[in-house]
Formats: structure tokens, C-alpha cells, sequence
């Protein structure tokens, strides 16, 4: 190993996304990222970047340099902050960095690099009260399945019996599943930040798996991320609607009804939102979508089962509708311009929020819940 590999002979620090035993990866003090892998029988080794505009490298596969000792090294140019998925290929054969945590992403176990961002700490771990991130199993009727959702209670959600609480539903995107929003979208540190500063009310936040399977349906493989269908939209409305919420009001202290429910999501979770949500207003009075993953033209007249057809009614008993895109997923932020159109063509009451220098990635939607997250459930 070279000294422009150690560690501990340059500024910097680890990842925080590295296990607790491992010192890679490294980033840099000039923020270029170091890799490194023992694969002393490994003929070749590469990184290869999830998704098509990731900061880290733009999705090329890059590969590693052997030292003499089999260990692997890459440095890698200045990633700006956010988190990334990867994965490597040893020998052409997927498998992820043993040196770091695995989150579950494009259908799969993939490695993470965090970036940590220097001028910004609205999604770190701070020393402030702490909610609980809580694991409930459930039996869904819709799916004849077990079910699992993560249920992030505010602080002092225990130390008073009597207090009630509005309830975010808050959905992940395609390829992810529930554990996506705390363990990639830090949700449960970023509410547990705003709550400290007294910038958003206390709120239930209830991360459900957005695949909804019919009674009999074979699960996709492993790997694989099913197309966002109709059926798909249709079949994840009834499980919220049907099983999810109600579960949710006979088990926590909500206060069960729409105007303190609100439905969002990211990307896949985005149109799920909007069409789920808004298809059912006597469930929902607040609707709230992230890079949504919406690129059809949209008719006014028919669109969400007719909900924006009338503007007058739409407004009236909306909350909120709150839309976000980072300015560096090209596709998503010409779908929210066209979708800002035709709201302000149609006369819907409708927010926008733009992330700067971001793409479709993590990053966008930490700082859009953060945006949001304080309008909900106010005024």
C-alpha cells in the first residue's frame, strides 16, 4: 500500500457509511473518494455506480489497481455530498464493498458511499431528542400477506398517553423498499432536527413497501425492478387505503382523520403519491411528491380519477400539494415544469421546490422533506 493510500497520512476522514472495523472508504479533503478491496486472486476489479446521473462517476464502471499485497485501490475525482449507490465487480461477477454498510436499492443489497456535507447538517445525526423508528408486522388483507412498515415516532411519543398525532405517509422509490427513507434518507434525523428547533409539528411518519402483490403473485427476482403499471398504482392504493391506515389509526395515538393525514413519496413513491393521494381525498388532505416519476402529458380533466377538474373543490379541501425535482435530473424537472403548467393553467393552489445541483438522487430528497416536512400539518 502506498502512502497516497493510507489513510492516515492525509487529511480527510472514512465514509460515514463504512462499517465500524473498516477505514474505507476515504474521502479526501478535496473530496475525491479512495476505494480500496483485498482481492489477492482477483484478476480484475471495478466499481461500478448506480444510476444513469449519479455524482459518483455518472454510472462508468471504473476500474481498480492492484498493489502487490492484492489490495484493490481507487481514487476516484471529488463527489459532491449526498449518498451514492455502487457496487463492485470482481471478475466480472457483482458483489458489494465489504467495508461498507448495505442499504437496499435497484432491487438488491448494493454498498453506499455517504458523503457528508460540510456546510450542512439538517440530516445528521445531532445531539438533540430522538424519535424511535419502530418495526410493525401486519397482515394485509389486499395481498393475503404479512407485511412489514417502519413507523417513526416524535420524540416523547411515549411520555404522554394522551397525546394524539398527524401522520405522514412516506414513500420510497422503485428498486428500494421501507427501510429506504431512514437508512439512505436519514427522515427520522431530519424530522428529529426540525422538531428540535421547533420547526414542524410532531408528527407519525409510516414508511410502507410501495410493491403491493396480488393474492398468488410471484414476487420479482432478485436484482429486478418491476414497471411501475397501473395495476401496480391501483393494487398499492387499495393496501394503503384498505389495510395500511387503518392498521396505523388502531395502533398509534393519530388523530384519525384526513386533514392530519398527508401522502409523499420519491420517484416511484412520487406517483404513487400523487395518484393515490389525490384519488382519495376523504384520506388524504395533503399530497406531496418528489421527482415523481410522471412523464405522460396530463389532462386536467381526467387526471388522479378527475381530481383537478374542479379547481374550485380542489382547493378547498387541499392542505397542501408540494412538488420538488433537483435541477440535475433533467427528465424529472422538465416533468415538474409541465406539471407546474398545467396547475397554474388550471387555477390549482399548488408549492414547488427546486434542490440546486442535484440529480435524481438521495440528496434531492433529504433537502425536499426537509423543505416540506415544516408546512405539514400547519395553518
Amino acid at each position: 500500500m502506498t502512502p497516497e493510500s493510507t489513510p492516515g497520512t492525509r487529511d480527510g476522514q472514512r465514509s460515514p457509511s463504512a462499517v465500524r472495523t473498516a477505514e474505507y472508504p476515504w474521502i479526501h479533503a478535496d473530496g475525491r473518494v479512495t476505494f480500496a478491496v483485498p482481492a489477492p486472486s482477483a484478476r480484475t476489479v471495478e466499481l461500478q455506480p448506480g444510476g444513469h446521473e449519479s455524482g459518483l462517476a455518472a454510472g462508468s464502471t471504473l476500474p481498480f489497481t492492484r498493489g502487490e499485497d492484492g489490495l484493490w485501490i481507487l481514487t476516484v475525482p471529488p463527489v459532491r455530498p449526498g449518498f451514492y449507490y455502487y457496487w463492485l465487480l470482481v471478475d466480472g461477477v457483482p458483489t458489494n464493498d465489504p467495508n461498507t454498510e448495505t442499504f437496499f436499492g435497484y432491487g438488491r443489497p448494493t454498498s453506499g458511499l455517504e458523503v457528508p456535507d460540510p456546510g450542512s447538517d439538517f440530516h445528521d445525526l445531532l445531539d438533540v431528542p430522538h424519535g424511535e423508528v419502530r418495526t410493525r408486522w401486519f397482515h394485509a388483507a389486499t395481498t393475503g400477506r404479512w407485511r412489514r412498515c417502519l413507523v417513526y415516532t416524535p420524540p416523547g411519543y411515549d411520555d404522554d398517553p394522551g397525546r394524539r398525532y398527524p401522520v405522514l405517509y412516506l414513500q420510497h422509490g422503485a428498486g428500494e423498499d421501507e427501510r429506504g427513507w431512514t437508512m439512505q434518507g436519514r427522515a427520522n434525523f431530519i424530522l428529529d432536527n426540525l422538531l428540535d428547533r421547533g420547526a414542524a409539528e410532531p408528527m407519525i411518519v409510516v414508511m410502507n413497501n410501495g410493491y403491493a402483490l396480488e393474492p398468488g403473485e410471484v414476487p420479482a427476482t432478485s436484482g429486478s425492478i418491476p414497471e411501475l403499471s397501473e395495476r401496480l398504482l391501483n393494487a398499492f392504493g387499495d393496501l394503503l387505503v384498505r389495510d395500511v391506515v387503518p392498521m396505523v389509526d388502531a395502533t398509534y395515538r393519530t388523530i384519525p382523520d384526513r386533514s392530519s393525514r398527508a401522502l409523499a413519496g420519491l420517484s416511484m413513491g412520487g406517483r404513487q403519491a400523487l395518484s393515490v393521494g389525490l384519488a382519495n381525498p376523504d384520506t388524504f388532505a395533503s399530497v406531496v411528491a418528489f421527482s415523481a416519476a410522471l412523464f405522460d402529458p396530463l389532462d386536467p380533466e381526467t387526471a388522479f380519477g378527475g381530481a383537478l377538474a374542479d379547481a374550485d373543490a380542489f382547493n378547498a379541501r387541499t392542505r397542501l400539494l408540494w412538488l420538488s425535482a433537483g435541477t440535475g435530473e433533467q427528465r424529472f424537472d422538465e416533468a415538474l415544469t409541465s406539471m407546474e403548467s398545467v396547475l397554474a393553467k388550471q387555477g390549482i393552489r399548488h408549492h414547488t421546490y427546486r434542490s440546486q445541483g442535484t440529480a435524481h438522487e438521495w440528496q434531492t430528497w433529504r433537502r425536499s422533506l426537509h423543505n416540506v416536512a415544516p408546512l405539514l400539518f400547519r395553518g
